[in-house]
């Protein structure tokens, strides 16, 4: 079997479906998600890796937030979290200044993920979810590294993939909305004993 692992750029997809009109759609299985970008039998998905970071200067996303990596947690999805770091910002006609917020860490993240788990021979066709060229150094380096395994650029729907990660890519796949809509979590997610590990916002109900 050709073992399968996803690494997901969790803000590039939820940006991408936020665009979708559908918030019942930002409640998605991952793992369901990339079992579905398999070509065939013969592939087995391995690991699913989310990279994403809590606003934490946003209360009520940040909430939101969490239910979401407990459930993604829950079906078998590796979360890794970086954080937003504080960056003053300016207007240069009005010179007005404001605070604003930089997500740190996602793109470093997926890269070493993905390199380490190749040099750990944990897959042999990786599946990359973003859109962000920073990302190009280390799939180049996979292909490099290791002529035998395959990096797959994902790109979200209605939106076009990363032309710079294309040119270093085995090949390419974009996900449809079919596949989200067949692929979303359950309303309320329980463990073992029947105590609540996740509920989905009422802002994402149908």
């Amino acid at each position: 079997m050709i073992r399968v692992s996803s690494f997901i750029d969790g803000f590039n997809l939820y940006h991408a479906l936020k665009r979708l009109n559908g918030p019942h759609l930002l409640w998605v299985d991952l793992r369901r998600l990339s079992q579905a970008q398999l070509a065939n039998r013969s592939q087995t998905l391995t690991e699913v890796y989310y990279f994403s970071a809590f606003a934490n200067w946003l209360p009520a996303e940040k909430a939101r937030h969490k239910e979401y990596v407990a459930a993604l947690e829950w079906a078998g999805v590796t979360t890794v979290m970086g954080h937003f770091k504080n960056k003053d910002r300016s207007c240069p006609v009005c010179h007005h200044k404001w605070q604003g917020h930089e997500e740190k860490e996602t793109d470093v993240n997926i890269a070493l993920y993905l390199l380490n788990e190749a040099y750990k021979d944990t897959y042999d066709t990786a599946l990359v979810l973003s859109r962000d060229s920073d990302l190009k150094p280390a799939i180049s380096m996979v292909r490099k590294e290791f002529p035998r395994k395959q990096v797959v650029v994902v790109a979200p729907p209605h939106l076009g993939h990363s032309v710079d990660l294309l040119n270093v890519a085995s090949a390419k796949k974009k996900i449809t909305r079919k596949q989200i809509e067949a692929s979303l979590l359950p309303g309320v997610i329980l463990d073992r004993d029947g105590e609540v590990i996740a509920t989905r916002p009422a802002k994402y109900a149908p």
